[in-house]
């Protein structure tokens, strides 16, 4: 396992785990999936694209299949707003129709008997066959439904809470975005330490080599050396594939087109965080985090949903009618309208309102609990962020300081076998203290710009915070 990746928290898919806020854990996988993937776009090129931190923001917002699928998402709720809108309004629909008609007088109940009387034959049961014509507009409107102006409401809120989730699928693309970056430029330092190391092998290498042939140093410092030079180049070779994959993979978040190679043109140079107390952090993140709003706003739909359950048992009004033209023809017709006031109400319904009520109680209570949660959640990630700056931090100055002397170590190490003071042994120590030394200092340097990635996460608007944070060269 590479030292670099040993520490799951400082993976660069963490960002992830903040879908857990608002899907169930049956979801949770598929829509990490989701954030992984995108829509390519565009053709690929044979030169490998220069890409800049923000540049592969912007084609990670404008790809990122999990954005793209929270927005037609909130595009469905938009549209069930619309919908719960339109109980509410007329309903207007017009008819025009001709009617070819015979009536059997008998169906009606309408039997004649009359006396005899000469000359008269008694009235027909069969009328017709006649015909007639008829245009005109029907209107049904709700004059007064309390259930359908909460259920309105609740679907304000819910539309609302939908915008909101798509500006924090911003943000986790945002964080997912510039974490895969900051991977990809470890995975680099990490490639350019290993060739170091490896140079510094083979060149131990030859001096023992060399030494052997002079007589002044035994068989076993070349076979530690040469031991020593394979073990790096191994290295070498793991931490370049690791480091083509990590390409792959953000190629694959922010929508490259397949083929498309691509080359990191930034760099992140270590930075202290300032201007930002724990304290406005978290006030910020309350006051900003867009899936804290969205959640906000779904108990708002709750409780709208609530009453318009309860709004059952009240009576509503209905107004019916009709206007327009009826004749032989529409040449020989006169108008014609009716008007129907209607009072409706439940006198028994077997339960169902009482069941909706307590179902409407009980989602009023999970998403109150949820925003709870999220609170709390946020509060940690906010001050874990703050944590893991300040200790990532420190450990930059210490594996900084630690680098000087191991290098310090190494080159003394190399002028003593030079010397013939010390064989192999000690050099073969010196320089795997000198890779460990590079490796704390880069995963130092990486944990700090990550921790700052997950503060401007945890207060939202990811983007700007990034912008704010991160500083790039």
């Amino acid at each position: 396992m590479r030292r670099l990746h040993a520490d799951p928290y400082l993976r660069c898919h963490r960002w992830l785990c903040g879908l857990a806020l608002l899907f169930s854990p049956a979801l949770l996988a598929q829509q990490s999936s989701q954030f992984e993937g995108s829509v390519p776009a565009g053709s690929a090129t044979s030169a490998p694209l220069a890409l800049k931190l923000e540049d592969a923001i912007a084609r990670g917002l404008q790809t990122n299949l999990g954005l793209l699928v929270r927005d037609s998402t909130s595009l469905s709720v938009r549209a069930e707003r619309v919908r719960a809108l339109s109980a509410l309004l007329p309903q207007v629909t017009g008819s025009l129709a001709e009617t070819e008609e015979e009536l059997n007088l008998k169906t009606f109940g309408f039997i004649f008997k009359f006396p005899s009387i000469p000359g008269f034959s008694g009235i027909p049961s069969i009328v017709g066959p006649f015909h007639y014509t008829t245009a005109q507009a029907n209107v049904s409107a709700k004059a007064f439904d309390w259930n359908a102006r909460k259920n309105l409401t609740a679907a304000r809120a819910n539309e609302e809470a939908a915008r909101l989730s798509v500006e924090d699928a911003r943000d986790l693309v945002v964080q997912g975005v510039a974490s895969s970056y900051l991977q990809i430029i470890a995975d680099a330092s990490r490639v350019e330490s290993i060739q170091a190391q490896v140079n510094t092998a083979d060149a131990i290498y030859n001096r023992a080599v060399d030494q052997k042939k002079a007589g002044t140093s035994p068989g076993i410092d070349v076979l530690r050396a040469q031991v020593e030079l394979k073990t790096q180049q191994q290295r070498l070779l793991a931490q370049q594939n690791q480091f083509e994959k990590d390409k792959l993979a953000l190629g694959r978040v922010i929508g490259l087109p397949p083929g498309q190679t691509l080359n990191i043109a930034d760099t992140v140079p270590f930075a202290p965080l300032g201007g930002l107390t724990q304290d406005e952090a978290l006030k910020t993140a309350l006051a900003e985090r867009p899936d804290y709003l969205s959640e906000k706003k779904q108990v708002l739909a709750a409780e709208e949903t609530l009453k318009a359950a309860h709004a059952q048992w009240y009576p509503t009004v209905d107004v019916n009618g009709y206007y327009g033209d009826a004749g032989l023809s529409l040449n020989n017709s006169h108008g014609v309208f009716a008007v129907t006031g209607a009072l409706n109400f439940n006198i028994f319904n077997g339960g169902r309102i009482r069941s909706d009520v307590e179902q409407a109680k009980a989602a009023l209570k999970q998403r109150s609990d949820e925003l709870a949660d999220l609170g709390g959640q946020i509060d940690f990630q906010v001050r874990s962020a703050f944590l893991d700056i300040q200790t990532a931090a420190d450990q930059v100055a210490v594996a900084r300081s630690n680098v000087e002397l191991a290098n310090e170590t190494l080159q003394q190490s190399r002028d003593r076998f030079a010397a013939g003071v010390t064989d192999t042994v000690e050099v073969v120590q010196s320089q795997e203290s000198v890779a460990a030394a590079n490796d704390s200092l880069i995963l130092a340097l990486y944990a700090h710009n990550v921790a700052k990635v997950e503060l401007a996460r945890a207060l939202g608007s990811a983007e700007q915070g990034i912008k704010r944070f991160i500083e790039v060269k």
